[in-house]
């Protein structure tokens, strides 16, 4: 089993690269939520876990870039979704882990690294994924909020060279843990404008 992995040893990724075609098409990333945009509140909850944070944006880079960290594209054309981010983010980190975060939840648990790499490090995992108890007592995956060794680039550039976009169908090919986070309205996320109302109440 490899040691305990600290927060020095890990880049985070804020993703912020989608087309937001439930939101109209916007850059939700920008869009305010209490006055600041939501990748900021990504940033300001993300930066105190890790070691440093990249923003993964396709748009308006020059506003992302004004929120102090550095900003990566996808290497993939079209917008092909997430595991295009986790592709900009590994080939961009200068740390043995990657943890990913999504823009449009601003609230995600301040512990989330920590608990990630814990269970990273007693499951000796590759990947650390966390996980939310439904209202209805059943398990959710949350499949962006996710811990990876930077070593995984090589498998991520073959998978998406084949054309493939599903983040687990990737995953499910390397050692895998699910870590379970009872508070499933920390992981509330504004995929709608309407969701993002019901965000500024909360």
């Amino acid at each position: 089993m490899t040691g305990i992995v600290s927060p020095a040893g890990i880049t985070g990724l804020i993703l912020a690269g989608g087309r937001a075609t439930r939101m109209g098409g916007v850059d939700k990333g920008l869009q305010l939520h209490q006055g600041q945009a939501l990748a900021w509140h990504a940033l300001q909850r993300l930066q105190p876990q890790v070691g440093q944070v990249l923003i993964n944006a396709n748009r308006n880079l020059a506003a992302y870039e004004s929120m102090g960290a550095a900003v990566w594209p996808d290497a993939l054309p079209d917008f092909p979704g997430p595991l295009a981010g986790f592709l900009a983010g590994l080939a961009h980190c200068e740390t043995p882990w990657l943890v990913t975060v999504p823009c449009d939840t601003p609230h995600f648990p301040v512990d989330l690294v920590a608990r990630l790499a814990q269970a990273a490090h007693q499951a000796d995992a590759e990947v650390a994924m966390a996980a939310t108890r439904e209202a209805d007592g059943t398990v959710q995956v949350q499949p962006v909020f996710c811990l990876l060794r930077a070593s995984l680039l090589e498998s991520l550039v073959r998978f998406t060279a084949g054309g493939q976009r599903k983040i687990d169908k990737w995953t499910a090919q390397h050692r895998t843990v699910e870590v379970l986070f009872d508070d499933a309205d920390a992981f509330f996320n504004a995929n709608t404008l309407d969701e993002l109302q019901r965000l500024q109440g909360r």
